[in-house]
């Protein structure tokens, strides 16, 4: 099996897409150099941190959507971790930085050009389980950097 990893480190001055950076610092409010528009649905101690798969990009890219990493807004992109394991209350490590996940990011409109049919859906928890990103809390903050090592924690660690 292969080690999970963060494959790209992603941030906007606000809205999508965001760009790839070699590292950040993470604290409980997210990438400290990170910011979001509309933050009564983005961002916040329980939505610090999104995340997704390189795997589900990879695969949505097969189906025909032009979605690429930072492009519907992750802050992290992960490469070689079991996506149906990230579920609200599962704790991830990424390099020194420790997360919680607290819920499944809803698409939305703004993300729409990530996708042939401009139906940013194709990513929602509710009609797609397992398609989509997730939103976390910061349990433990410090300095990420592509390429760092991600795991899953069980919930004694």
């Amino acid at each position: 099996m292969t080690q999970a990893r963060i494959f790209q480190i992603n941030a906007s001055d606000g809205g999508v897409p965001k760009r790839p950076l070699r590292q950040a610092e993470i604290n409980e409010l997210g990438l400290t150099v990170d910011k979001q528009i509309h933050t009564k649905v983005h961002g916040g101690p329980e939505r610090a941190v999104c995340l997704y798969s390189l795997e589900r990009i990879l695969a949505l890219q097969a189906e025909g959507h032009p979605i690429y990493p930072g492009s519907v807004g992750e802050n992290i992109t992960i490469s070689g971790l079991d996506w149906d394991a990230v579920v609200p209350g599962a704790r991830l490590r990424l390099g020194d930085v420790l997360i919680e996940i607290t819920s499944f990011a809803s698409p939305c409109d703004l993300i729409e050009e990530s996708f042939a049919d401009r139906d940013s859906q194709r990513i929602s928890h509710k009609k797609y389980p397992g398609w989509a990103r997730a939103y976390s809390r910061v349990q433990q903050p410090g300095i990420v950097k592509i390429g760092d090592e991600v795991t899953l924690e069980s919930p004694d660690e």
